[in-house]
């Protein structure tokens, strides 16, 4: 099992950047890559529960994943499980991620953790995967 760890500085209130990275309407901003669109969703870290998401990418490929919301504490903490799916849409193996915000003089800190990934090769396709969500969120907050 891999772990990886990504960390990004805003200069919002930790009470927006929760805002942004928990809500549907602030997930639909960032979720997914330039040119992605998303076909499907439940997407709301608000509350503990289930969650999916399906996005078509700009090469016209359809992108499914999901899981369940098992941990919110508001301004700080959001955990949930995270799989993606196969074509005929059977659920592949399950990882954890977990977003924290941190309070800075400067604003707020988003820490990521997705961890027991079940590879060092997926591990690291995930890391490359969430940059392009977080350039989104870097352009939505400013960084």
């Amino acid at each position: 099992m891999s772990d990886i760890r990504l960390e990004r500085e805003f200069g919002v209130s930790p009470a927006r950047l929760f805002e942004v990275i928990s809500s549907n309407a602030g997930l639909l901003e960032w979720w997914g890559h330039d040119g992605w669109t998303m076909r499907d969703e439940q997407l709301d870290f608000t509350r503990e529960g289930p969650w999916h998401a399906a996005m078509l990418s700009d090469e016209g490929n359809l992108y499914k994943l999901s899981g369940q919301v098992t941990k919110v504490e508001p301004i700080e903490t959001i955990g949930f499980t995270w799989g993606w799916h196969d074509p005929d849409d059977n659920r592949g193996a399950e990882s954890h991620v977990t977003f924290t915000v941190q309070e800075m003089a400067t604003g707020s800190k988003l820490v990521i953790n997705h961890r027991e990934l079940p590879s060092d090769d997926i591990a690291a396709q995930h890391e490359r995967g969430w940059g392009g969500p977080l350039g989104r969120l870097e352009r939505l907050l400013g960084a």
